[in-house]
């Protein structure tokens, strides 16, 4: 794949390079699709003690490993956003554990604003859509991505803070390893399957662009919307609305969404 890329923007033969991976894309997510459901699940932050689970991840990740936050005494990192926030986890199956966590900030009101809008509204173009387009109910920005380090294999410095997922591979078996350099991808499933559970039409983000590059390598096309500004690294505001994921997604993703969607759903009856 990485020797396919080179050719995908040359002239003539660029599009048919494109298709071909396109195509290993979709047969790779089928896959990926089937040893997720078997290996992780996505589980909704609806109690006291599961919300603590994201909030222990999330000071592992940002104040512990990247140094983003200050470490807390009860090892907990919460801010203000949390109140308005539905907050999801991935679980490991085999074990127990959770290999990541993400929340979805929403605003029902104007006193409601979104981590992009209090900290980073300059960074989105005056000609970008903009969080006040739309309706506050119809908004949301996903936010606090975190993998703890025992399911990524790399030293975190390399991360600043994206989590891409992989994992490490003496502690788990080689035919896991298919679906953890996926997890960040799961928890963006997750976030997207709770805000159409919320009816939530429009979303904002603030990532690396390398992430998003990620993302939208797999069907997942966030739009840059801004420059890079230096926000807990370098980062970039991104907005995806919901025909967009739909559109963007290939079939073997829109099935794991699909699967990711069926057990968020169950959850909140």
């Amino acid at each position: 794949m990485k020797q396919l890329r080179k050719y995908a923007e040359m002239p003539f033969i660029g599009p048919v390079v494109k298709k071909l991976m396109n195509v290993v894309v979709s047969q790779k997510a089928n896959q990926i699709s089937k040893h997720f459901a078997e290996y992780l699940s996505p589980v909704v932050a609806l109690t006291d003690d599961l919300r603590g689970e994201c909030f222990k991840i999330r000071h592992k990740v940002y104040c512990e490993e990247l140094k983003f936050e200050d470490v807390r005494a009860d090892e907990m990192e919460t801010d203000q956003f949390d109140s308005h926030s539905t907050h999801c986890l991935i679980k490991h199956i085999p074990t127990g554990e959770y290999a990541g966590t993400v929340r979805i900030v929403r605003s029902d009101s104007e006193e409601q604003l979104l981590p992009i809008e209090k900290y980073c509204i300059s960074s989105i173009a005056e000609d970008a859509v903009h969080p006040s387009d739309f309706p506050r109910s119809e908004i949301c920005e996903i936010s606090r991505l975190a993998v703890p380090a025992q399911f990524r294999k790399r030293a975190t410095d390399k991360f600043k803070g994206s989590a891409t997922g992989a994992i490490n591979e003496h502690v788990y078996s080689e035919r896991e390893l298919r679906c953890f350099p996926f997890i960040a991808v799961g928890l963006y499933l997750c976030a997207a399957s709770t805000s159409r559970k919320h009816d939530i039409k429009h979303c904002f983000v603030m990532m690396e662009p390398r992430l998003a590059r990620s993302l939208r390598f797999v069907g997942i096309p966030f739009q840059q919307v801004g420059p890079v500004v230096e926000y807990h690294g370098k980062r970039a505001p991104y907005y995806i609305s919901r025909h967009l994921l739909m559109s963007g997604l290939t079939p073997g993703f829109k099935r794991m969404l699909k699967n990711i969607e069926k057990k968020v759903n169950t959850q909140f009856n």
